[in-house]
């Protein structure tokens, strides 16, 4: 009689007692199984690449890369990726913007356990599950109109994005571009701004997501 492979679980958190509190739920599951834990947002795409686990529990607030931009990037690269957004916050914006990024499943970290494992298999299962509590409140900012479209990006920024979001330096985009060094700096700052991303690393990863590069 064969036995059953465990479904295999990434855990993307960068708070150190949180993602051990994880790894210790999961360890004492029947039929789970830890594949690999990652501490921002960067490592945990990377991570998953490698791994390819069943399912990636990925937190939101994370350094380098948040949450659902790492969800976003994972499941442009690896479409049959099953992601799991934990978070501390209800915020409608969240749960739309996972939701959107591919996340197949959304939960609040005090969900109790019992409610993760459910998720964890339903999910894997093929099913889209987002916590009953914050279900209704999904739907209705899915339905609204769209109210915080970003700011277009003129002609040079979308140039400058290209480059920037190849990894280009500020002095390798001047170059390329035949403009200052201090000009580039206030694109990226223009850029920062309309895409309403944290740094250059965030705005590359929004850039590749709404298919702007």
């Amino acid at each position: 009689m064969s036995v059953e492979a465990p479904l295999r679980v990434l855990i993307v958190e960068d708070q150190t007692l949180m993602r051990q509190g994880l790894k210790t739920i999961l360890d004492l599951e029947p039929g789970l199984a830890v594949a690999g834990e990652a501490a921002d947002g960067e490592a945990g795409v990377r991570l998953a690449l490698s791994l390819r686990p069943d399912v990636v529990l990925m937190d939101v607030q994370m350094p380098k890369l948040n949450g659902v931009l790492a969800t976003a990037e994972l499941v442009r690269q690896w479409p049959a990726a099953k992601v799991i957004i934990l978070t501390t916050f209800d915020r409608d914006d969240y749960v739309f913007q996972g939701v959107r990024a591919g996340a197949l499943g959304y939960l609040l970290k005090d969900a109790p356990a019992e409610r993760l494992i459910e998720t964890i298999r339903r999910v894997h299962a093929g099913e889209v599950f987002i916590q009953p509590e914050i279900a209704s409140r999904a739907l209705r900012e899915m339905v609204r109109p769209a109210e915080h479209a970003l700011e277009p990006l003129s002609d040079r920024e979308r140039e400058v994005l290209v480059l920037l979001a190849q990894g280009a330096s500020n002095k390798e985009i001047a170059e390329r571009l035949v403009i200052t060094e201090g000009t580039v700096k206030n694109h990226v700052s223009n850029i920062l701004g309309k895409l309403r991303a944290e740094n250059r690393t965030e705005a590359a990863a929004i850039a590749r997501q709404r298919g702007l590069v």
